[in-house]
């Protein structure tokens, strides 16, 4: 049975996220009041997933985050943001947490984050040492517009980057996360053509309207196509839409921290925090995710002729990516 640790110095709010985890079937649910309190829980018992708020006292969200990548590096963590934490929060994202829920979406997203994050923390070691000799892999799939698959592919993916050692245990969970906000934007926004606005003000009309989109033409012929190339040193995954993409022009940066709170974007947020080249085509329905792996102090090992960096003057303000 998976265990998470919410750790919040609000009673009130450690109750409610506790309240709302508490839904999910199998899940084992403990609470810290700061940092400090999380870090001597750890000691006795090391949870699956720590969900913690930012702004506390001892021991703050950022510091949590940093010491837990240091001592558990496999153990994700989710932040709980508040108005104002912002900074805080790209911070503890650069230094290792795996997502954000901002506070005042933690009904609609919280139990949703938890599960992504859960599987993607989850992994079968099976066959480990045979993959770790493999030189090169490369794939290439059309997948349709289908949670399960997407999940499944996540998953797929994820493996065959920490089976080569494109990545470490550390990086998986991360690179996880990227995909799959890349997957679910393909799908609901390039596919299914739905806004992101729209899920922030009528939670229950998006997922209707979505369900309906899939098993309607035209948007139920359209497919995501993904390519994956796997070496010792780098993954890089290419995700394709057959919908009609977006203007480039109109990205905001995701790495600001004012955009932070801003209904969409979320996912580039994520993806340019967790990937080291995020690059969009010109027409703006595919893009290409790419992670270097790093030597053991940390310093990227650059191949040549590899990397896609997107300029700062891409983004400057998107409402639906």
């Amino acid at each position: 049975m998976p265990t998470v640790l919410i750790v919040d110095d609000s009673s009130t709010d450690r109750r409610f996220a506790g309240g709302l985890l508490g839904k999910i079937e199998g899940l084992n649910i403990e609470y810290a009041v700061d940092g400090g309190d999380a870090l001597m829980k750890m000691e006795l018992h090391v949870p699956d997933l720590v969900v913690t708020d930012l702004d506390m006292p001892s021991i703050n969200g950022l510091e949590l985050v940093q010491v837990i990548r240091q001592a558990y590096p496999i153990i994700p963590v989710i932040l709980m943001t508040a108005r104002g934490s912002e900074d805080f929060a790209v911070k503890a994202l650069k230094a290792g947490a795996s997502s954000y829920v901002p506070k005042r979406q933690l009904t609609f997203q919280l139990a949703e984050t938890v599960n992504q994050v859960l599987q993607a923390a989850h992994r079968d070691r099976t066959h480990l040492r045979l993959k770790r000799r493999l030189q090169r892999h490369e794939v290439e799939f059309s997948i349709e517009n289908d949670q399960e698959l997407i999940s499944s592919m996540v998953h797929y993916l994820q493996e065959m980057a920490t089976d080569m050692g494109s990545c470490n245990e550390s990086e998986r969970v991360r690179i996880g996360v990227a995909l799959q906000e890349a997957l679910t934007n393909a799908c609901f926004h390039g596919n299914l053509e739905l806004c992101s606005s729209m899920r922030e003000t009528d939670h229950r009309a998006y997922y209707d309207l979505a369900i309906q989109r899939i098993n309607s033409l035209p948007w139920s012929s359209r497919r995501i196509q993904v390519i994956a190339r796997f070496t010792a040193n780098e993954a890089e995954f290419t995700i394709r839409d057959d919908g009609f993409g977006f203007d480039r022009d109109c990205l905001f940066d995701p790495t600001d921290p004012v955009n932070l709170e801003r209904p969409c974007g979320r996912g580039l947020l994520l993806m340019h925090t967790f990937m080291d080249d995020v690059q969009y085509n010109a027409v703006g329905n595919e893009v290409k995710l790419t992670k270097r792996r790093k030597s053991a102090d940390g310093v990227e090992n650059v191949m040549t002729g590899v990397g896609f960096a997107a300029t700062e003057s891409e983004f400057t303000g998107i409402e639906g990516k």
